[in-house]
């Protein structure tokens, strides 16, 4: 009879003190969202899926009619929500001005008077502000740990940072003076206007500057003044209430180490709480570099390779209510930067300086509205604007459709 045979238990290695610590200190934050009505009622963010668009058509009409074909294919590449870019033209009679072709009736626009100072005003302001708006796109670059960018990535930031939309095509801009330039991967310049495998990277590539300091830390300094501690900006969601744990949780983060994001993090673990504070901490710099202080989900999503965000980076959205808000418009999600709008001054965001344009522009678009009320009630607007006259004159003399 074979004697049975004996296995020996393996010597199994045991985890390091400082994993089992995590682990057991480790809080599974799920936070409910909650809506707050104060952002629906902000223009430039309850109408943002709209405004892009209407400023890039504005770019690319005149004051003098133009007839909608000009215009008409370009719904992909300019993000009209509308199926027809002629439906879209049309829900903005303030922006623009509908009229009959001199042949087979086609519909023409053009500009409205309002819509031309404010594009004279934008180009205006960019002029007067061009180094404020241009480092910007420089800060975005030193965030990135190559300190390039792709130039399809850096094209999709341009209305964000308040750019010009032919920013990198129109050589009158000469972006060389701003500190730019357009390499191939074989660091040769290239002026095609194909963007593949091109890159927008500093001229000096970073080397020779010293590292701005982010918001964060210019908050600390204001408030406390050292860096010492970085604490970030809360502001608690009205009717939200949070378990205990995740209170004390949340109050050991803000005493975590604040890693800057224009500084090496490769010696951070990912999975730390501290490589969270990280991410928590580029989000809210990129975030205040912009216009509106938001931006859409998928814009921020297309940018976690080059500023070395994890994978699933998106659930600190979730994971932090009391620093961003995800606001929901018509299945479009935008991630506003909750402190440059309930911090009411207190605070080391600079205002951006094409905000004021903007504003006016979502205010041109309330007029819309307001206009196509009239009309459907029979009732006159009361416009202090020369065009509104001309347009119900060109109803009555056109009788072309106003509403599609």
């Amino acid at each position: 009879m074979r004697p049975l045979a004996i296995r020996r238990r393996e010597a199994r290695l045991l985890p390091p003190l400082a994993v089992l610590v995590r682990s057991m200190a480790y809080v599974d934050v799920k936070m409910r969202w909650k809506k707050d009505a104060s952002f629906d009622a902000v223009p430039v963010l309850s109408q943002a899926r709209d405004l892009r668009p209407l400023v890039s058509l504005a770019g690319l009409l005149s004051p003098s009619p133009t007839p909608v074909s000009a215009v008409s294919k370009l719904r992909i590449p300019l993000e009209v929500p509308d199926r027809r870019v002629i439906s879209f033209l049309r829900r903005f009679p303030a922006a623009f001005v509908e009229s009959v072709g001199p042949e087979h009736n086609h519909p023409w626009f053009r500009l409205s008077g309002s819509a031309a100072g404010l594009l004279q005003e934008e180009r205006e302001v960019f002029a007067a502000r061009r180094a404020d708006i241009t480092s910007r796109l420089g800060r975005l670059l030193l965030m990135a740990p190559r300190r390039r960018l792709p130039l399809r990535a850096a094209q999709g930031m341009l209305w964000h940072l308040g750019l010009p939309e032919d920013y990198f095509r129109c050589r009158d801009y000469d972006i060389a003076q701003d500190g730019f330039r357009i390499l191939t991967i074989g660091d040769s310049v290239c002026r095609e206007e194909e963007d593949d495998g091109r890159e927008l990277v500093l001229i000096d590539n970073g080397e020779h500057q010293e590292m701005p300091k982010s918001v964060l830390q210019m908050d600390a300094i204001r408030r406390f003044g050292s860096m010492e501690t970085v604490p970030i900006p809360l502001f608690q969601s009205k009717g939200l209430r949070l378990k205990q744990k995740i209170e004390a949780w949340l109050e050991g983060f803000q005493k975590l180490p604040y890693v800057s994001p224009y500084e090496d993090f490769s010696g951070i673990d990912r999975d730390s709480d501290v490589s969270e504070k990280r991410v928590v901490g580029v989000l809210h710099e990129l975030l205040s570099l912009f216009v509106t202080c938001s931006a859409e989900r998928r814009r921020l999503l297309c940018l976690r390779q080059h500023l070395g965000l994890p994978q699933k980076f998106h659930r600190v959205f979730e994971r932090h209510p009391h620093v961003f808000y995800l606001l929901l418009k018509e299945k479009t999600c935008f991630v506003v930067l909750k402190e440059a709008y309930l911090a009411r001054g207190d605070t080391a965001i600079e205002e951006h300086p094409m905000l004021v344009v903007r504003r006016k522009y979502a205010g041109l678009m309330e007029e819309s509205r307001e206009i196509i009320r009239c009309r459907r009630s029979g009732k006159p607007f009361p416009s202090k604007h020369k065009d509104h006259e001309q347009i119900e004159d060109s109803e009555g003399a056109n009788s072309a459709p106003i509403l599609s």
